[in-house]
């Protein structure tokens, strides 16, 4: 299967890096700090949503703002701590894209981002973060920012996901899907196309655009 496109726009977290392992401690640390139970805790998806999202769905507005700084802070301070590994297929994939033909479209804040992807020395030339937006995924507004920001038309563009929430914004922008199972199981995945990560996939510019291709 071949996928042509003007533009491909990867979300970061479970497509590019894995940052499960971090995520865990982090918000397990921050639910203790808030005193929310782990039934409630359970309740909430976590995976693909901006922070301020879940924090608002499981406290009072009132303590919604110092809540989400303090993740944030958590976060950040474990990006060191090996809080973020690069998948198999990223590096070799995006080495073989013009910079100004894909972006890293994220739910997390600019200052996480930024520093999950300097740690593994991936440097996008664009990058839509929460801060960017007003309504995060499954809501299309993060994925028709970044092919606003990339001068494409929708259409044109080709989402990376590995969260269900995702995959829900990428269609809604009305792009065309892939599905990386690395946090989900691939019958839990409504794409276009399902794959394990990147490493499954090649990419190949040409004249008319980027054309995905499965390998094998």
């Amino acid at each position: 299967m071949k996928l042509h496109a003007q533009a491909l726009l990867f979300d970061n977290d479970g497509t590019l890096v894995s940052t499960l392992a971090s995520v865990r401690r982090c918000w397990t640390r921050w639910a203790v700090e808030y005193g929310i139970t782990a039934e409630q805790f359970g309740q909430v998806e976590l995976h693909g949503r901006p922070a301020a999202e879940i924090a608002a769905d499981l406290l009072p507005a009132g303590v919604v703002a110092e809540a989400v700084a303090r993740i944030e802070q958590l976060e950040v301070e474990d990006v060191p701590a090996g809080g973020v590994r690069l998948l198999p297929g990223t590096r070799a994939f995006l080495d073989a894209l013009p910079a100004d033909r894909w972006a890293v479209v994220t739910s997390a804040t600019r200052r996480l981002a930024e520093a999950r992807l300097d740690a593994v020395g991936i440097l996008p030339k664009t990058l839509v973060a929460a801060d960017d937006i007003t309504r995060g995924k499954p809501d299309p507004e993060p994925y028709l920012l970044g092919a606003r920001a990339l001068g494409v038309d929708p259409a044109d563009c080709v989402v990376f996901e590995d969260a269900p929430a995702g995959l829900q914004a990428g269609r809604a922008a009305g792009m065309r899907t892939v599905a990386l199972a690395t946090t989900h199981r691939p019958d839990e995945l409504d794409a276009d196309l399902v794959v394990t990560d990147l490493s499954a996939l090649s990419a190949l510019v040409t004249e008319g655009g980027v054309e995905v291709t499965v390998r094998g």
